[in-house]
């Protein structure tokens, strides 16, 4: 029997036993972790001890004896007396103090998100990477630790992370106590129709308007700019093999533009330089539109996100109908904008129904949700709506964007999420100054 093996039977054990409701030390834990290495690691000064475990999981929760995986955890303890903050992270993770942890002097558990980086299976088999695998996973890992910390437990995550809490909370609404997902989408298709009307009123139509005529600026001045772009990729050794090419690519960069100019927020619209140098016009460009992301490069570490928008997450589009005319080696389809960004050989069929159920909770029987936006964040679009439902609540940082979180909300709407959290959580909060 594998080490694997001995790990998975004996937790197994452990959890038939009835021993899981009894409250553990640390190294009695720690003793029985179903991993196959664990690491202790230099902890930030506000945790006790840190390590880094990859937590073995089946690729298939249906078929627990089948095929497995380990996937990266990072626990940061402080003690069993204090809440667990458990960070679902959408993508690949890394570890470090968040916001709330900070705030709640507590627990922090981060789980890295099935298939992304080190928390890969040797064999890619993309059926399994769905939200309930996924928050099967974390499902896990959160019961594995419940014997340890017998307090509160709360989730969190940004943007996809912020997603994740979502899912997790509606396939198991009982694992934790709170739940804080930062500019997390809940979107209804691959290419949700509610980011164009979004994107038409966002801002000011002065912004607006600045975006759109340097979009087609460097449109026009492609024949000076896209050598520029090749440039680049020459020295990067980025190729655009899966967009279509470094023409399709240096389009779809124009095109992603106005969508990342408001998702990111960090530069003014008086800041565009559409009376620049073709240095700074290709400077501002590359730095907002990011070429990396059309390069098979950047491809390659989306695509397991990509997968899961043709499927089940969603995404968006372009408006190609304002560029009439100006676009020469990429067009609208049928077929959802960025399905090549998505592994390849695979039929997609979205799954509309996972959205519109997670939806119908939100609505109905979902508590003690925190959900943070920033207004001119483009996701804020496909913002989760909780309607009536007035146990989950919805902020929005005014003239916010991606980077929306707790502390640079206004100080009224703080003072509520501070109020909500020591409430739900029984524990105090660390408020600083702005």
């Amino acid at each position: 029997m594998t080490r694997s093996s001995i790990f998975a039977a004996s937790f197994i054990l452990f959890l038939l036993s009835g021993c899981a409701q009894k409250t553990m030390t640390l190294e009695e834990r720690l003793a029985t972790l179903p991993a196959e290495s664990i690491k202790e690691i230099e902890a930030d000064s506000m945790f006790h001890k840190a390590y880094e475990i990859d937590f073995t999981q089946p690729v298939d929760h249906n078929n627990p004896d089948g095929p497995k995986f380990t996937q990266q955890v990072f626990l940061n303890y402080v003690g069993p007396d204090k809440p667990v903050v458990v960070v679902t992270e959408g993508y690949s993770a890394r570890n470090g103090k968040t916001e709330l942890a900070d705030m709640l002097q507590c627990n922090q558990i981060i789980i890295e998100h099935r298939y992304f980086e080190d928390s890969r299976p040797d064999t890619i088999d993309w059926q399994y990477l769905t939200t309930w695998q996924a928050a099967t996973d974390h499902h896990c890992i959160i019961e594995f630790f419940k014997p340890l910390f017998p307090g509160k437990w709360l989730t969190t995550g940004i943007s996809k992370g912020g997603q994740t809490v979502m899912f997790h909370s509606y396939y198991y609404p009982d694992d934790v106590d709170v739940r804080v997902p930062y500019v997390g989408p809940l979107a209804f298709g691959p290419e949700d129709a509610r980011m164009k009307p979004f994107l038409e009123n966002v801002g000011t139509e002065e912004c607006r308007k600045r975006i759109f005529d340097f979009q087609k600026l460097v449109l026009e001045k492609a024949d000076i700019l896209f050598p520029k772009m090749l440039k680049l990729a020459e020295e990067k050794a980025w190729t655009f093999g899966r967009v279509g090419g470094p023409e399709a690519a240096y389009e779809m960069t124009v095109l992603e533009y106005e969508f990342a100019f408001w998702q990111w927020g960090t530069l003014t619209c008086e800041s565009i330089p559409l009376e620049g140098s073709d240095d700074e016009i290709f400077n501002h460009l590359a730095r907002i539109g990011d070429f990396r992301y059309f390069a098979d490069q950047g491809i390659e570490y989306f695509e397991p996100f990509f997968y899961q928008a043709m499927t089940e997450l969603g995404y968006y589009g372009y408006d190609f109908d304002k560029f009439e005319g100006m676009l020469r080696y990429v067009r609208n389809t049928d077929m959802p904008e960025f399905l090549f960004s998505a592994p390849a050989g695979i039929e997609y069929i979205f799954n509309y129904e996972t959205g519109r159920g997670v939806d119908n909770y939100l609505k109905s029987d979902a508590e003690n949700f925190i959900f943070l936006y920033g207004e001119y964040d483009p996701w804020s679009a496909a913002a989760a709506d909780p309607g009536s439902n007035d146990r989950c609540m919805v902020f929005i940082k005014e003239e916010g964007a991606h980077g929306t979180r707790i502390r640079n909300l206004a100080t009224d709407q703080q003072e509520v999420v501070f109020s909500k959290l020591e409430e739900w959580l029984e524990s105090p909060v660390v408020k600083k100054e702005k």
